[in-house]
């Protein structure tokens, strides 16, 4: 397929990146800063754009089978994140423009406010506090998606990421803010980014989780 990639310098999507090209996909790496892509192949195309543009993604969109997003924001303790929500606005505009309908993009565990409740005492009280800011974001953009009626899009939402290639080990998936366990609690709580690259671009070829948010782990 071709792809057009955001946050593919990100260390979520090189991963997405090299996976891509292996399986045979054509990437169009849409980024901010070119030569912090250190990649090269005949099927890798990268271009810079505006992320916040809709007019400076529109072209790059253009002939893509799918538009897939690894990008990530930083957290802030004194005012609050946008990048995901202002991002996301700009990347429908372009794909309704340049007549792209399907999208994979990823968040996190625990988006929704309330979904933490279960979890450890250390992710509820320490690690929750300290990243809610990023989470409430990735949760407005989640609730903008599910009224956006012409993208067919997908969710991944991942626990937390380890600098890890794939691996070949079964995916456990719920629909939902984070994947239980038998007694209904968190499960498993870090992914290896490159497990997280793999589930995505398995999306390409089913339909199961179209317009849903699917939290995702690792056996």
């Amino acid at each position: 397929m071709k792809i057009a990639l955001l946050g593919a310098t990100g260390q979520t999507g090189q991963h997405l990146v090299r996976q891509a090209l292996e399986q045979g996909h054509t990437v169009t790496a849409v980024v901010r800063n070119p030569e912090k892509l250190v990649v090269h192949h005949d099927n890798l195309k990268v271009v810079k754009a505006d992320i916040f543009s809709a007019d400076s993604l529109r072209t790059h969109f253009k002939d893509q089978d799918v538009v897939m997003s690894c990008l990530g924001f930083p957290a802030s303790f004194f005012s609050g994140v946008t990048g995901y929500t202002m991002s996301m606005s700009a990347v429908t505009g372009a794909m309704r423009q340049a007549q792209v309908t399907r999208l994979i993009t990823m968040t996190s565990w625990y988006t929704e406010p309330n979904s933490g409740t279960q979890s450890s005492y250390l992710i509820r009280f320490l690690l929750l506090p300290l990243i809610r800011s990023v989470l409430n974001n990735m949760y407005e953009m989640e609730c903008f998606l599910q009224e956006t009626e012409d993208v067919n899009w997908t969710v991944v939402r991942p626990p937390g990421l380890k600098n890890l290639p794939a691996s070949a080990q079964e995916f456990l998936t719920h629909e939902g803010y984070f994947v239980p366990d038998r007694s209904g609690q968190p499960a498993r709580s870090s992914v290896a980014r490159g497990d997280v690259a793999r589930f995505m671009l398995s999306l390409l070829n089913d339909d199961a989780w179209l317009k849903q948010g699917v939290a995702i782990t690792t056996k």
